[in-house]
């Protein structure tokens, strides 16, 4: 007796068109700009934020207390990151994907003045809060990726979208190192200016905001709507239905459709698959495998400046924000050069599992490697064998990043096998692919306080 397959759809799927669709480059060229602005903003904070706690004051003197500052800064942008990125899902279903990424934008430059402006631990708090409660570009731009494409050229499409994160991780620790305190470090070109003698921390932060108004204007000039059907906001404000409202079918721009008769395809796309159809086996996998990669990630990459500024005697490294940025920068380069180049060829040879075991298997030497090179450093001080454990370390977690690159990319096509006949909602696709990250981000950003 055949068992029924849950995840086969009872119609029979439609023909995939023989001709492949040619990417639409005149908009995804702005969607990848400003899919640059996110990473670039966040990486240039990372190398002087553990100095920047000691300057503003709030540890008074007490080194084992920058990591719990720097614990709770990095947490209040992903908790209310993860609070709220559901709702602007929802909502730009309704008024529309470009409104909230040009929001989100001008969100992201506010609240990088206001953390280049701030001289007390709220105002920094407050900052970051801002950021996280109004930017939603990252899942906003992922599902906008996915409505001016098709069958035949998503793959390739989202192919593309690591690459600004890549340059954001190579780029902004470069600023954010090389340019914090610039009047100390660079006497001859900044010493008359009392602005950035007052603010050492607003220059680094400026280069971000100046590149994400220019990206606002290109956005909000040549970057057209992808969704078709739109309510206005202050309509669904003035009815006070935003609940009702978000049932609303929408339309995209691109679907594949199924050739079953006008009336049919009206009533399927009428009927948006709620949330909890998407908890398949393997959709439910591949999250879990998302929630434990990003609680991994966010582990190392919050840790690993802290470590690098703490004081030797206390397990770290004593090192600058200038060295932490080049050594984050180069780590990241690294990446973007195995990633490009040997990734697809590793895959195809290996197959995905063994990139998936050998990233996982990574993760235990990459943490034992933090007391090594701390006692190497205690006993021989920042030497060669420091260096060498360094590059080691950050060998490691290239294929980690790899392990985490085929597990985050499978999770939109692993999605579609839910049903191809459903119109995904922005929420839907992004709800279960943005929450695991976030939540990780948040519940380990916030351990960083009990850790230091």
């Amino acid at each position: 007796m055949l068992q029924d397959d849950e995840e086969t759809p009872l119609l029979q799927r439609p023909e995939q068109p023989t001709t492949r669709t040619p990417l639409p480059w005149d908009q995804l060229w702005i969607i990848l700009l400003s899919q640059l602005s996110d990473p670039l903003a966040s990486q240039t904070l990372t190398p002087f934020i553990p100095q920047l706690i000691r300057d503003i004051g709030v540890i008074h003197g007490d080194e084992s207390h920058v990591g719990y500052y720097v614990g709770i800064l990095q947490s209040s942008y992903y908790a209310v990151h993860a609070l709220t990125i559901f709702h602007w899902g929802q909502l730009s279903d309704h008024i529309g994907r470009k409104p909230v990424i040009l929001t989100a934008l001008l969100a992201l430059s506010v609240s990088m003045v206001s953390f280049g402006l701030s001289k007390t631990f709220l105002g920094l708090v407050v900052s970051r809060v801002v950021c996280g409660a109004f930017d939603a570009s990252s899942s906003v731009i992922e599902s906008m990726v996915m409505d001016i494409t098709d069958a035949t050229n998503m793959p390739k499409a989202y192919s593309y979208m690591p690459i600004p994160w890549m340059i954001g991780a190579v780029v902004g620790p470069l600023i954010g190192g090389s340019l914090s305190r610039p009047a100390d470090r660079f006497p001859d070109i900044f010493r008359r200016s009392e602005l950035l003698k007052t603010y050492p921390y607003l220059l680094p932060c400026s280069i971000p905001t100046i590149f994400i108004s220019v990206v606002w204007l290109v956005t909000y000039f040549g970057l057209k709507e992808s969704v078709s059907t739109r309510t206005p906001l202050w309509e669904l404000v003035k009815r006070r239905c935003f609940r009702q409202s978000y049932a609303k079918p929408r339309q995209l721009s691109s679907n594949v459709l199924v050739n079953t008769g006008e009336a049919h395809l009206e009533e399927v796309q009428s009927k948006p698959l709620p949330l909890r159809a998407l908890l398949t086996p393997k959709v439910s996998a591949v999250t879990a495998s998302n929630a434990t990669m990003g609680l991994f990630r966010i582990a190392f990459n919050s840790v690993l400046p802290i470590f690098y500024a703490t004081p030797i005697a206390l397990g770290g490294l004593s090192l600058d924000p200038p060295r932490i940025g080049a050594i984050l920068a180069a780590s990241s380069a690294a990446q973007v050069v195995v990633q490009l180049v040997f990734f697809a060829r590793l895959h195809d040879r290996f197959g995905a599992g063994a990139i998936y075991t050998t990233g996982i298997s990574s993760s235990i030497p990459t943490v034992i490697l933090f007391p090594v090179i701390n006692t190497l450093a205690r006993a021989h001080g920042i030497g060669w064998a420091v260096w060498l454990c360094i590059a080691i370390q950050h060998a490691l977690t290239i294929s980690l990043i790899m392990c985490y690159c085929y597990s985050s990319i499978s999770f939109p096509f692993t999605s579609s096998l839910i049903s191809p006949y459903h119109t995904f909602t922005e929420h839907s696709i992004t709800f279960y692919r943005t929450i695991p990250f976030l939540f990780s981000d948040s519940l380990f950003t916030f351990h960083l306080r009990f850790i230091y």
